[in-house]
């Protein structure tokens, strides 16, 4: 690959990983810190949850696979924490401190980019010993990969919050209808469900 060529190619999976992490930030904004932060599944899940999870694993791909010291300390990642810490944030974490960790996770990344070419080796230790070794162009794509499946998951808990949609408010991509039409929208697709499995019907 030529050295033009990378540097595209870098461009673009750089571009798409940001994109990634400011879409599932922008799903906090508005909300007080209970609806940041309360459990909106069976497992769990929670928006701040989320995005601590975000900038812990960006930290860990952009940083120790490639022994590079970024100068930050996740204690829930110790043999001490409990299992699952990473995903979601006791009293004592203000929102601040995650949201400035997740916009350094951020600064991590780009820092790594920016330093090596796609073709740069790493090692993931938390990985199957058979595919520890990988690529800066491998972490790019898998990064994107996760983060974009956590902020579809940060989607849906947010319209159940408080109704928001789309990546940002006023997301030209949703349609401007009203609550009336949405719900009208909902009972044609519920409709259509059970016309076509009647005998399964949950409610």
């Amino acid at each position: 690959m030529t050295s033009e060529n990378q540097d595209w190619q870098k461009e673009i999976l750089a571009d798409t990983l940001n994109q990634a992490l400011s879409d599932l930030r922008t799903k906090v904004d508005g909300l007080c810190d209970y609806d940041r932060r309360r459990p909106m599944t069976t497992t769990g899940t929670n928006l701040l949850g989320l995005i601590k999870h975000v900038a812990s694993i960006t930290i860990g791909y952009f940083g120790v696979t490639f022994d590079r010291d970024p100068g930050i300390e996740l204690l829930w990642f110790t043999e001490e924490a409990e299992e699952g810490a990473d995903l979601w944030v006791p009293a004592d974490e203000s929102t601040d401190y995650i949201l400035d960790l997740y916009a350094r996770s951020q600064a991590v990344a780009q820092a790594t980019i920016d330093a090596l070419d796609l073709d740069c080796e790493g090692y993931v230790p938390w990985w199957h010993p058979d595919k520890r070794h990988v690529t800066l162009t491998r972490i790019l794509v898998h990064c994107i990969a996760e983060i974009q499946r956590h902020a579809g998951h940060a989607d849906i808990l947010r319209e159940l919050i408080d109704g928001e949609v789309g990546r940002y408010p006023g997301d030209v991509c949703i349609p401007d209808i009203t609550t009336d039409q949405w719900a009208a929208y909902r009972a044609q697709i519920d409709a259509a469900a059970r016309q076509v499995d009647p005998g399964n019907l949950s409610t």
